[in-house]
């Protein structure tokens, strides 16, 4: 009996080991960040020593894309390994709407709760809540993160500029008070909170013109969507970041001791920007420059905990942009006029919304001290292929993922320098592109050349289109009419995809 009580002991210890052994697992995604945003690609005007250190101690990628040039597609592509054209519904969603990640199929987190890891997610999530827009915001909101795989969610609903402008933790609203019932609509004003269109004298910053961020006022902002009540409940822009790094932190801690999985969704650089007070004017480059500078502390405020933690060496820190950059996007904020020679889109042709380079290329960091060999690749990889990659790495194999998404993990780890053989870009909504090494081929689609009121070019044309990004990074010279076979091949190959295979 003692021997098998010792057997058994001695199992126990090993299989506790092994899961100790396994790698924490980071994935930090930030929010309309562009290219040439970070001072590791080649930014000038601003400094970001944090991102820096992380990416001298990993691999930076100069060929990574996000699916899609916004963000609720690319998240959705992230979460389901499923690029997000296939399916209807996830556009850039508003406030109030329900879930749209499937509960029943294979998600990013799920894989590693089937390893055994405990998953959380903190910050923005915009993938919609519950089975309907009808819904009760005072009760148990469900299904959510928590039903695709989530242990734990600290998140809010959509966007910044977007109500409800609440913390939801789990399945409830935070700090509710039930005599201050919140009801939210995205179509008629609901009782009597003041608005930015009615009156403008109470906002602290301005929204821009017929960009609709003028209905309920909070925290003096004008947002998208009518709110009322939950005045408890409601954060202020300068809090908000703050409140979701204490609580990734927290997390961190309390899942110390077994191998976890953290999705740290920032909100910054995206609207409205409204830096904490510390970061104000510390950039020199306005709002959107203090956020970037505020996005970089808060990495560097998450290595330090690892650092602190003894959890530095066996945690890969994955960290990119959900979408390129913008700067007047709803709020005048001193992102266009004191811009300063910043070029948030580096080299690149477009920004959000964009189908051309800079909608969706953006920046890609891997991290693991000791196990990944500092380097910068030029392979070419895609957020979509985290679901596949992390798969293989864990042995974790479950039916129904997507082909979309390939296993691309000796690419990420620095043991291979062969990345895709094609990638499918979505600009805004229904334009798309193909890349193929260095040759990208953007499909002939009507549709307005600008989005005047960002003033981005969509890259929406009735010809086809096709670059050479090897020599025109910047996509300024259509070579479609000199290489009409590149264009057929290439045509062809994504009208494949499209169709569901390769």
């Amino acid at each position: 009996m003692k021997k098998i009580i010792s057997l058994a002991i001695s199992l126990l210890a090993a299989l506790s080991i092994n899961a100790q052994q396994k790698p924490n697992v980071i994935f930090i995604l930030t929010d309309d960040l562009g290219y040439g945003d970070l001072s590791c690609y080649g930014a000038t005007k601003l400094s970001t020593p944090n991102l820096d250190k992380l990416a001298k101690q990993g691999i930076q990628f100069s060929n990574a894309h996000a699916t899609s040039a916004t963000c609720t597609p690319s998240r959705y592509a992230i979460m389901t390994g499923q690029y997000p054209w296939r399916k209807s519904g996830t556009e850039i969603l508003p406030g109030d709407a329900a879930l749209i990640i499937p509960t029943d199929k294979p998600t990013l987190p799920k894989v590693f709760k089937q390893a055994g890891y405990n998953t959380g997610i903190v910050g923005k999530w915009h993938l919609g809540i519950g089975d309907a827009v009808e819904k009760n915001w005072n009760g148990e909101l469900k299904p959510g993160p928590n039903e695709t795989g989530f242990d734990y969610s600290f998140i809010f609903p959509a966007t910044a500029d977007r109500v409800p402008t609440v913390f939801l933790e789990n399945h409830r609203i935070v700090a509710l008070d039930p005599a201050d019932p919140i009801q939210v609509d995205y179509v008629n004003k609901v009782d009597n909170d003041p608005t930015g269109l009615e009156h403008p004298e109470l906002l602290k910053m301005k929204s821009s013109p017929g960009q609709g961020h003028n209905n309920t006022i909070v925290n003096g902002i004008g947002r998208i969507g009518y709110m009322s009540g939950g005045h408890q409940a409601r954060w202020t822009d300068e809090e908000m970041p703050l409140t979701f790094l204490s609580k990734a932190k927290d997390f961190i801690e309390v899942n110390q001791k077994n191998p976890f999985f953290l999705f740290y969704t920032l909100t910054e650089p995206h609207v409205p920007r409204m830096p904490s007070t510390m970061f104000k004017d510390k950039s020199g480059l306005g709002y959107r420059g203090d956020a970037i500078l505020q996005l970089d502390w808060s990495v560097g405020e998450i290595m330090k905990e690892l650092k602190l933690l003894g959890l530095d060496k066996n945690t890969i820190i994955v960290f990119s942009s959900d979408n390129g950059p913008v700067l007047d996007d709803g709020y005048v904020d001193g992102a266009v006029t004191r811009l300063n020679g910043h070029t948030p889109w580096g080299p690149l042709r477009g920004g959000k919304y964009s189908v051309f380079e800079a909608g969706t290329r953006v920046p890609f960091i891997v991290s693991w001290p000791e196990t990944i060999k500092p380097a910068v690749s030029p392979a070419l990889v895609s957020q979509i292929d985290l679901l596949a990659s992390f798969s293989k790495m864990l042995n974790i194999l479950p039916e129904g993922i997507p082909n979309d998404s390939e296993n691309t993990i000796d690419v990420l780890l620095g043991k291979s320098d062969k990345g895709r053989e094609y990638l499918v870009e979505q600009g805004f909504t229904d334009n798309l592109a193909i890349i193929q090494g260095n040759w990208k081929y953007i499909e002939p689609k009507e549709g307005p050349k600008m989005n005047e009121l960002v003033n981005i070019e969509l890259g929406y044309d009735k010809q086809p289109q096709l670059y050479n990004l090897s020599t025109d990074i910047g996509e300024t010279n259509n070579l479609a009419k000199k290489y009409p076979k590149k264009v057929k091949e290439l045509k062809a190959k994504l009208e494949e995809i499209k169709k569901g295979s390769k």
